[in-house]
């Protein structure tokens, strides 16, 4: 298989905010929230309280990570009470 889906991910501008990304150092999935010196601001998901990642140990979700992650974000908010 070719194209861009099979392109191994790369590391993440610490400038995309918004963005859901992988610290590998961690092996946690956050979304982007700013930079802070060095370091990139993440937050989990479903919310809480942000951590410092080292820039090059993020990188961007596969297509199939991202739709993973993102599912999981919907499952656990769709448990929590109304």
């Amino acid at each position: 298989m070719t194209g861009d889906a099979d392109a191994a991910p790369t590391a993440v501008d610490a400038t995309t905010v918004g963005k859901v990304v992988r610290d590998a150092a961690r092996g946690l999935v956050g979304r982007v929230m700013g930079h802070e010196g060095p370091y990139i601001q993440l937050r989990p998901l479903s919310g809480g309280r942000e951590w410092d990642a080292d820039p090059d140990h993020v990188r961007d979700l596969t297509p199939d990570e991202l739709l993973s992650a993102l599912l999981a974000e919907v499952n656990a908010r769709s448990r929590q009470p109304r």
